[in-house]
């Protein structure tokens, strides 16, 4: 088995920054086509241009909101119009938001909710759907025909009370991966997830210049003692997405500095 990704078309979604940028050009690096997905039109046509001029793998950009079905069609029809065809998603696009546990009128559960579990989720099967296709028309009848990867967090098995909606969120996209790997495995197409703890996204930048005391907290709860870069997860996911990991469905790989593994809960000192 292989970690090469090279001439596999894939879509990126969150691909505008962070995370998902990040593994959108990695993938570019090793020689997959890929569609970089977002809401972000500017942003995406700023990195594109760079990537362009220093990636070597071919590149397609998307901009909407794949809340939306009709979105969703939409960039799956203009990854087939670019690329003939899909063999990777990555799922990497998520959204936080602080939750008030005891406001009746708070939204943020069915928002989140809806941003990182329904709409990963709805671009899963409709990819699923045209991998089955695909390997309809290839004649395909042995071998792995797809791969889908989920960014998660470990928020989804941690307790933050503040994140009440995103840890929810986070807790249902592994149940969804879970589900989802098995349902699909008969058709031969993979589903993995990560669950990644704190890393240098746009979200964390914006909520580590509002609170001066936050980076401090999360490196002393973080036993390597750092806050990760966006560049340390993309090789996880070309693994999760390759034949390397042929025979892993429906795991959550923790990448997360060895966060999960401590009690945060201070010694009594009498």
């Amino acid at each position: 088995m292989t970690l090469s990704i090279a001439g596999k078309t894939a879509i990126v979604t969150g691909a505008a920054n962070g995370v998902g940028l990040a593994i959108a050009r990695h993938f570019v690096n090793q020689g997959a086509n890929v569609m970089f997905a977002d809401r972000d039109e500017d942003r995406l046509e700023a990195e594109i241009g760079e990537a362009k001029n220093a990636e070597a793998g071919a590149i397609r950009y998307f901009a909407g909101d794949l809340r939306e079905r009709l979105t969703v069609a939409n960039l799956l029809s203009a990854t087939i119009d670019a690329f003939d065809r899909v063999d990777i998603l990555v799922n990497a696009s998520r959204q936080i938001m602080v939750t008030d546990p005891l406001d009746t009128e708070d939204t943020s559960v069915s928002t989140l909710l809806e941003q990182n579990l329904m709409t990963p989720l709805r671009l899963s099967q409709a990819v699923a759907k045209r991998m089955i296709h695909q390997a309809e028309e290839d004649k395909r009848t042995e071998g792995i025909i797809g791969s889908i990867v989920n960014v998660g967090s470990i928020a989804g098995r941690r307790t933050q009370p503040e994140l009440l909606a995103y840890s929810i969120s986070a807790a249902a996209l592994d149940q969804a991966t879970r589900s989802l790997a098995v349902s699909l495995a008969a058709q031969r197409i993979r589903v993995n997830g990560l669950a990644v703890g704190s890393v240098m996204s746009a979200n964390l930048m914006s909520r580590l210049s509002e609170d001066g005391g936050l980076r401090q907290q999360i490196v002393d709860a973080t036993p390597m003692g750092r806050i990760a870069g966006p560049n340390e997860l993309a090789e996880t996911v070309q693994y999760l997405a390759s034949e390397a990991s042929a025979f892993m469905i429906g795991q959550i790989v923790t990448v997360d500095g060895g966060r999960t593994l401590i009690d945060p809960v201070v010694e009594p000192t009498h």
